[in-house]
């Protein structure tokens, strides 16, 4: 049997009755920048995150910028990012000149560690982005506490957790801003590249608006600094689409996840993912660890189950970031996570035939 780590034609070919006419209403009205599919998505999107205001953007990546570059983080600032996560996350603070600096996770969900924030902090630290790994939420309690103890911007990088919620709270509004990607293998994908940024606060949610637009609200008159981050048109038609099947989709990616635990509990140096009592998980990946990865990996890929690393190599130790001077050893708990975590296939689509084989595979290397 083949198992693929995610199947978009399966997803496609379920719902290319609605796509392709909301595709062909874009190429008919030549409405390919922003535009009406946009600003529906935008609106149906903020509602079910539970924020107030949400611009769609031509990446996560752009997101993960703004939302910082909206918070006048610039350059000598310090942004804490975790260690453990992809290397976007970074590129936000980057992008605005700052600094980022890295800290350690939680090994029992992957998460930035809400211990291990103080004492990253310095006099110029302005703002913490904790990111919502593989759709589970970061403890969110624990970090705006310390965020507030210290005046810092708390950023949420979501672009692994649409949906998902904390403590009965949607993901996205719980710091200043919030940044989700739309990048096609994620829970909600876009048919390309795919962003946006959320906040409550109106004259934040002013300057995200102005600044994805080349710094204005009207055409030729330029308020602020800026960029050219909106939205294709024809992504605000394929997700206004698929947001409808989201909740479907979560309810799937969590029977899945319930499947693999009970085919897969037991097994000796095999460790499954652990839900927070606060989180509601959405399972943009299925995240197991164990010190056998690479010949697990070879065995399941010889047995035609495809799998995923995320990541294999921590942001502090990416060769991008070697002139900040970390070194092996400095964040313990995610180089242990980048040595030993394996995805497993996860996607709505799956069937329980597939989940039974790639779980007999498992069980048949641990054999």
């Amino acid at each position: 049997m083949q198992v693929p780590f995610v199947d978009l034609k399966a997803q496609y070919r379920a719902i290319r009755e609605e796509i392709n006419p909301a595709i062909q209403k874009i190429l008919d009205d030549a409405a390919f920048i922003l535009g009406g599919s946009v600003s529906s998505f935008e609106a149906a999107f903020a509602k079910l995150h539970g924020v107030k205001y949400c611009y769609g953007l031509g990446s996560g990546t752009d997101g993960n910028h703004l939302a910082l570059w909206g918070l006048n983080i610039g350059p000598g600032d310090e942004v804490i990012i975790p260690a453990n996560t992809f290397i976007a996350t970074a590129w936000g603070a980057t992008l605005c000149g700052a600094t980022p600096v890295f800290a350690d996770c939680d090994l029992d969900n992957y998460n930035l560690d809400p211990k291990k924030i103080e004492e990253r902090i310095t006099s110029r630290t302005k703002a913490i982005v904790p990111v919502h790994l593989y759709g589970q939420p970061a403890d969110m309690d624990a970090i705006l506490a310390v965020a507030e103890k210290h005046g810092l911007h708390v950023a949420e990088d979501c672009a692994q957790a649409h949906f998902a919620t904390y403590n009965g709270r949607p993901v996205g509004g719980f710091g200043i801003a919030s940044s989700f990607s739309f990048y096609p293998g994620k829970n909600l994908g876009a048919y390309g590249e795919g962003g946006a940024v959320a906040t409550n606060d109106p004259d934040l949610a002013r300057k995200f608006r102005m600044i994805r637009d080349h710094g204005s609200e009207q055409k030729y008159y330029h308020e602020v600094l800026g960029h050219n981050y909106r939205m294709d048109g024809i992504q605000g038609a394929v997700l206004g689409v698929k947001l409808k099947y989201l909740h479907e989709w979560t309810e799937a990616r969590n029977r899945h996840a319930k499947l693999y635990r009970e085919l897969l509990t037991g097994l000796p140096e095999f460790a499954l993912p652990e839900e927070g009592s606060h989180a509601f998980h959405v399972y943009h990946l299925f995240v197991i660890r164990t010190p056998h990865r690479r010949r697990l990996q070879e065995h399941l890929q010889q047995s035609g189950v495809s799998t995923g690393l995320h990541y294999p190599v921590p942001l502090h130790l990416q060769k991008a970031f070697q002139h900040l001077g970390y070194r092996r050893g400095d964040f313990p708990m995610a180089e242990l996570a980048a040595d030993q975590v394996l995805s497993l296939p996860m996607y709505p689509e799956l069937t329980r035939d597939q989940i039974e084989y790639v779980a007999d595979c498992i069980r048949g290397f641990f054999d």
